[in-house]
């Protein structure tokens, strides 16, 4: 193959990767569980690293275990104030996200200071494969295990 189509081929497949990623995060954003379901890979993982204190951090593998598991206790505990996604890009089968966001730890009722984030995102057959979420892991250790307001 010589270079042009394969640049064109990789630029299709980081077309791809975004548009999958990016309906991935349309969904969630409006709770579609279905569409969710649909649009993750049977041996996803999620993975979340920090403080282990908190109950969602991962990483969590295999799509039943990250829907039957994962989502209820991180809803359960974290919930979305401000959510602004700043850059993105795609190559090949992974695209990558920044921005900033405030969150709101229902175990202690308080809000985040405003943090930034970053997601990365790798697709595989169509499908979401591996979502590794990084923030600032202190400031919700912390507002998470602050006394109850």
């Amino acid at each position: 193959m010589d270079k042009s189509n394969e640049k064109k081929l990789m630029d299709e497949q980081s077309e791809e990767t975004m548009k999958i990623a990016m309906a991935y995060m349309d969904a969630m954003g409006k709770g579609d569980m279905e569409a969710i379901a649909n649009l993750m890979h049977d041996d996803m993982v999620w993975q979340n690293s920090g403080d282990k204190s908190l109950p969602w951090i991962g990483p969590w593998k295999d799509k039943k275990v990250i829907l039957e598991e994962f989502m209820p206790v991180f809803g359960a505990n974290f919930k979305t104030a401000k959510w602004e996604t700043e850059d993105a890009f795609a190559s090949g089968d992974t695209a990558s996200f920044f921005g900033q966001m405030v969150g709101i730890l229902t175990k202690s009722n308080q809000e985040t200071k405003e943090f930034h984030w970053a997601l990365r995102v790798k697709v595989k057959d169509g499908k979401i494969i591996l979502w590794n979420w990084f923030e600032d892991s202190f400031e919700v250790s912390q507002t998470y295990h602050k006394p109850k307001m």
